[in-house]
């Protein structure tokens, strides 16, 4: 196989097979999307696939890779009894089985799924890193659609600190509400990653909303979408790999497709965006009056 270089000097590295599209070089993490389909209800399959690829962005020097929101279970159900059916525990099989990968090929891990905790649901995502024991973070924000309709919704917006960097993870509708990226990006996130299930009518979310996440924030945002069809919804795709000022490092169309970007998440750190030296510079964080942004906290 071919290989070709992007950049020059010390910064070059190697692009793989044609369905990585690989960006400029920045040192710093490597990241993928992996926009993919789910076997719905079978958590083991999809751990096993997610397995399966973790081998091969390894051999692309990925650091850290995300999957969708509720890859390892599936999402589309139409009643609580059907979403408990598919629901599986955060110690469970399937993810104790992405654990030992991640520690193995020593990478870093999001993916999502209907979490069971006793009594109740929830839609779930997990943060694994070699060493560690998993973190999880429970979707905040809920709309009416598929497994939302039957989970409570979690009650923390936590940033964790990895050997990669601080990184916020939020779900698909999250992201709708501008206040929740924000409030990680206040806590000192250098990335957000967005495990996500866009279903056809939610482009404006996908093309739009995640790059003005990032620019109004100066954060990296990595959206994964899923693909293909589940009980009656047809999903998007259309993940994203995103830079602090908005700019669109990769992205994938509607189909099964990884993309991978490097991060150098140092320029999160810095909230000021110099056009001209001198002339036309800006702040997100300094130039906020939180004096007037009482109703935004206000019950509705």
């Amino acid at each position: 196989m071919r290989l070709s270089a992007i950049g020059s000097g010390s910064k070059a590295r190697l692009l793989g097979p044609a369905n990585y599209r690989l960006q400029a070089i920045i040192l710093g993490m490597r990241i993928a999307c992996v926009q993919s389909k789910v076997v719905f209800g079978d958590s083991l399959a999809n751990a096993d696939r997610a397995a399966s690829k973790l081998h091969e962005l390894k051999k692309q020097g990925v650091d850290f890779a995300v999957f969708p929101e509720a890859y390892l279970t599936g999402y589309c159900v139409g009643n609580g009894e059907a979403a408990a059916s598919i629901a599986i525990a955060k110690d469970g099989e399937a993810i104790c089985r992405l654990r030992a990968v991640c520690d193995e090929l020593d990478m870093l891990l999001v993916a999502g799924f209907a979490e069971q905790d006793g009594d109740e649901l929830y839609n779930t995502a997990v943060l694994l890193e070699p060493g560690k024991a998993p973190r999880f973070y429970r979707k905040t924000h809920l709309p009416y659609l598929g497994l939302d309709r039957f989970v409570c919704a979690g009650s923390a917006l936590d940033v964790f600190d990895t050997r990669l960097g601080r990184i916020g993870i939020l779900i698909c509708f999250d992201l709708r509400p501008p206040e929740a990226a924000r409030v990680l990006a206040l806590q000192g996130a250098d990335l957000i990653v967005l495990p996500t299930n866009w279903p056809v009518g939610a482009e404006i979310s996908a093309d739009h909303i995640a790059i003005t996440r990032a620019a109004e924030n100066r954060v990296f945002i990595a959206t994964c979408n899923r693909v293909g069809l589940e009980n009656g919804f047809t999903f998007i795709g259309r993940s994203k790999l995103i830079g602090v000022t908005g700019n669109v490092l990769a992205a994938a169309g509607g189909e099964e497709e990884t993309i991978v970007a490097d991060f150098d998440l140092e320029q999160a750190r810095s909230k000021r965006t110099v056009t001209i030296p001198g002339e036309y510079e800006t702040e997100v964080f300094a130039s906020r009056n939180p004096g007037l942004y009482r109703p935004i906290a206000a019950t509705p």
